[in-house]
């Protein structure tokens, strides 16, 4: 977490909150709080806050319940089918595979080997007067950090009033967002991926698109997502998007630089490395990087105990042995997907870090290569 926002929701714990639901003067300045960062967010994603057609946002506990409240919320009240992407984040293939047991149609678009969705299928579902109850697609990809069409999704959905819900969380503080332009109806965020506090994210939602709650018993949040909300995590919340939309440009090509910096030095000395969706538009702080013959899980074992700290997958799902989804979607040999590993890197990684980061990495690659002749 950005020390500065310790420093906020500290303050806000201090100053002893109370319920923001209660009427009396000490909940109106806990409800001020609340107020005041939902629309510190709300300008910060450039959204719309003027006039009757003002859009709005539900604070979630995170990203997990922010895309299951926009799919299920969604399509509990229209009829069709729902669309997802084939590597979208586990809590939203978690959610099509929850609905499609429940006797909803799912259906699934495609990716090419960059880990570029495919709209192709969708385009023909379309002209053929399918109906279509929401379609899901993220914006940017967890693993791969490779960013998704979604300007084009729009324009195929919006036209004949389909609602679209965008998974925002990987690309929230590292590349500009605006809800507005997007044109998406329902963009999901959380906060502890810009350094924000853990335990908090949101729900943007377009003016006038209806959602069925998934929670019930209190009015909260025009009882859309109920319960008392929590003044100090929307305040630090607030404080991480702000702090990270005012040093956007300087973050971002900071990390762009020492991310290519580590996939140049890992490159170079193992010349049969291979970065997934490296000719794609990606994030500029995450790399997805297959060392074909080596096994992901030892490799993260053995990284994990010289100090270096990888995924092999979504975190989200970093406790199962299956291989990744995401991969597989993008039609990888068996050889890449079972030696791929996913590095990020923070603005605050420094040169130093990533320069003692990859010489580990390539220190461990060796030792591993020797030990099982590889």
């Amino acid at each position: 977490m950005d020390p500065r926002v310790s420093e906020r929701i500290c303050a806000e714990y201090q100053a002893r909150r109370v319920n923001p639901s209660s009427q009396h003067g000490p909940g109106r300045e806990a409800r001020r709080v609340v107020e005041d960062s939902r629309d510190s967010l709300l300008g910060d994603v450039s959204a719309r806050m003027q006039g009757m057609h003002s859009d709005t946002l539900v604070f979630t506990s995170g990203g997990t319940e922010a895309n299951n409240l926009a799919i299920f919320g969604i399509s509990n009240l229209r009829a069709g089918r729902v669309v997802v992407s084939s590597i979208e984040h586990p809590s939203v293939l978690a959610a099509g595979e929850r609905l499609a047991a429940m006797g909803r149609e799912v259906d699934y678009l495609p990716c090419d080997t960059s880990g570029r969705i495919d709209l192709s299928p969708l385009r023909d579902w379309v002209n053929r007067g399918e109906a279509i109850a929401l379609v899901s697609v993220m914006l940017a990809n967890n693993e791969t950090g490779v960013i998704q069409p979604i300007e084009a999704l729009v324009q195929i959905c919006k036209p004949l009033g389909i609602p679209v819900h965008c998974d925002a969380v990987q690309g929230l503080g590292k590349i500009p967002l605006s809800f507005e332009a997007l044109g998406v109806d329902a963009m999901s965020i959380t906060a502890h991926k810009l350094h924000g506090p853990i335990g908090i994210g949101a729900l943007v939602l377009r003016h006038g698109l209806k959602l069925e709650p998934m929670l019930y018993g209190g009015f909260q949040q025009l009882g859309v997502r109920p319960g008392t909300e929590n003044p100090a995590l929307a305040s630090g919340f607030a404080a991480a998007v702000r702090f990270a939309r005012e040093e956007l440009s300087e973050r971002r090509e900071r990390m762009q630089e020492r991310r290519n910096a580590l996939e140049r030095f890992l490159i170079e000395r193992h010349p049969w490395a291979c970065i997934h969706g490296q000719d794609a538009e990606r994030l500029p702080h995450t790399t997805s990087i297959a060392f074909p013959g080596m096994d992901r899980q030892v490799l993260q074992l053995a990284l994990d105990r010289s100090g270096v700290a990888c995924g092999t997958g979504s975190a989200c799902a970093s406790g199962s042995s299956q291989p990744s989804h995401v991969l597989q979607a993008m039609g990888l040999s068996p050889e890449k997907i079972r030696g791929s590993i996913r590095l990020s890197l923070s603005h605050e990684t420094s040169a130093q870090e990533v320069e003692e980061g990859s010489a580990k990495i390539a220190e461990v690659l060796q030792r591993l290569r020797q030990v099982s002749s590889w």
